[in-house]
């Protein structure tokens, strides 16, 4: 796509979300159309209650997403399994020859939504990340230590001192994606690493620092985790996902909460942001003069790295302002509240070919 300044339309390669999250039952089937409308496929986390650990969950689940998706529409879910203490390297080897499986989760536990079960000390998953190694299987990283003694605001920049540099050096050829990098530790740290180590960035942590959570008040459809950090850090992560670097690439991590899980005394962590999931990151590369950036990082990297074939359709955004619902069904009389609810995104998605 050619550099064209004020754009009325942008037509891109039809984009993939590599960090989703679309629960299970009632919850999926109401927000699966929001990303099945825009990507061609995502990759589908796996801390449900229970978490899914073996392949033959993780092919359910694929199933139900597939049965779940609206007549009419394309769209292929790329499954993940999750770490835990005691993860068999037999079930990697399953992994690999599934087809089905491309990455397997590292939660610490405790670290966000559905993290219980968790890896508590990631010495006891040796035997499991040697296996995933060899066999070139993905390790998806929240990036975050768990440690109380330590800065929410610091989790991430500890972790990467703590864990993921040490792990890197017991297991040099793992490919690894850090996943939605909220700090300039997190960008130098992956920019500055070989070629197995990547990062997704969400929209969110494109466009909002952490004064948004307190704008006027507590936020709470503002609260997720990773936490929203300081500008300079907001700043380079424009930096890192404009940049052309094909270590970074998207990743919505759009995590549905229904309203009063998210408005409660001790609201739940997550940004829904499917409904405007590739919407949103146009209005932040046009923030930074870098529009003719977006492709490659929507639609080309994320691919590559995960070695599967770039998509073949388009779709088109148009200049169009358009509002925000204010809610949005999720559950039976417990809707959720998305992104920008009640305000405007700039850009619209018109059409897919």
């Amino acid at each position: 796509m050619d550099k064209i300044e004020y754009m009325q339309s942008i037509t891109l390669t039809r984009p993939d979300d590599w960090h989703l999250h679309l629960r299970d039952g009632e919850a999926m089937q109401a927000v699966l159309p929001d990303t099945a409308l825009r990507f061609a496929r995502a990759i589908v986390m796996p801390n449900l209650k229970p978490p899914v650990t073996t392949v033959t969950q993780a092919a359910a689940y694929r199933q139900r997403i597939l049965d779940a998706l609206p007549q009419g529409m394309s769209f292929e879910p790329l499954m993940t399994l999750y770490l835990t203490d005691n993860l068999p390297a037999e079930e990697i080897e399953r992994a690999k020859a599934s087809s089905l499986v491309h990455a397997v989760k590292l939660y610490p536990a405790g670290a966000t939504t559905n993290s219980d079960a968790g890896v508590t000390d990631l010495k006891k998953c040796t035997v499991t990340l040697a296996r995933m190694e060899k066999l070139g299987v993905p390790l998806l990283v929240h990036g975050e230590v768990t440690d109380p003694a330590v800065d929410i605001f610091d989790r991430e920049a500890v972790f990467i001192e703590r864990v993921l540099t040490p792990l890197l050096k017991d297991f040099p050829a793992l490919k690894i994606v850090l996943e939605h990098i909220t700090t300039r530790n997190g960008a130098e740290f992956v920019k500055t690493s070989g070629a197995n180590v990547a990062a997704t960035i969400t929209a969110h942590h494109l466009l909002l620092n952490r004064n948004a959570i307190f704008a006027g008040g507590i936020r709470p459809h503002h609260y997720c985790l990773p936490v929203l950090k300081r500008e300079i850090h907001r700043q380079a992560l424009v930096a890192a996902a404009t940049s052309g670097n094909p270590k970074f690439f998207l990743g919505t991590d759009s995590a549905p909460h229904a309203k009063s899980a998210k408005e409660a005394g001790c609201g739940c962590a997550g940004c829904y942001t499917a409904h405007a999931g590739i919407e949103l990151y146009a209005e932040a590369f046009e923030a930074a003069g870098a529009l003719d950036k977006l492709e490659g990082f929507a639609s080309f990297f994320g691919a590559d790295f995960y070695g599967l074939p770039r998509n073949k359709e388009t779709i088109t955004l148009v200049r169009e302002p358009w509002a925000v619902p204010t809610q949005q069904a999720l559950l039976a009389n417990d809707p959720l509240v998305p992104l920008r609810a009640g305000e405007t995104i700039a850009w619209r998605l018109e059409k897919s070919k």
